[in-house]
């Protein structure tokens, strides 16, 4: 049998979403320090699959599911390393639906209540450093609040969360989101 890996769901922006994001993440990694990672929106978070079994279940999921759009809150910061500075998004019906939708596809129950988001800065760091850090976000970028973007494509990443400096972490497959015909 095929071993376990540690898989999640992403949500990835279009292409100039994704290099506005990526340009800023820099500029803050340089500043604070942090492993570099894709700009994503996890919709499904850490389950332990095998491979095959998560591909099958990431195809299975997209099959069903339709482009939708998000729209950016506000720069804000969380309480771990995985949410140090991220862009909240606004709860919008069909990205928490597809976030359900997908969950359920995965047998992934949150242990938290799901909170959209786009990771900036993944870190430890102290409150103090997580605040300059999201002025800093809001002076490089003043007009993120309010950014609504489409999300036409799902990926699969190999994502395990014991390796804080993602260097382990890989993109297995993608799926585009087809919409109604």
């Amino acid at each position: 049998m095929a071993s376990e890996a540690v898989y999640s769901v992403w949500a990835v922006p279009p292409e100039d979403v994704a290099a506005r994001c990526s340009n800023l993440m820099t500029a803050l990694r340089s500043e604070f320090g942090g492993p570099h990672f894709e700009p994503h929106i996890t919709v499904v978070g850490a389950i332990k699959l095998t491979p095959n079994d998560a591909l099958t279940k990431l195809r299975s999921a997209c099959q069903a599911l339709r482009p939708f759009h998000v729209t950016v809150d506000r720069v804000a910061a969380g309480t771990f390393f995985y949410q140090c500075v991220y862009l909240l998004l606004r709860p919008d019906p069909h990205l928490l639906q597809t976030s359900a939708h997908c969950c359920t596809h995965f047998g992934y129950a949150n242990s938290t209540p799901y909170m959209p988001h786009l990771s900036l800065l993944y870190g430890d760091l102290r409150d103090e450093e997580k605040r300059k850090a999201q002025e800093r976000a809001n002076a490089l970028d003043d007009a993120l609040g309010g950014l609504t973007f489409q999300i036409t494509r799902l990926a699969l990443y190999k994502t395990d969360t014991e390796d804080k400096t993602l260097k382990s972490w890989e993109k297995i497959a993608e799926c585009t989101l087809t919409p109604n015909n």
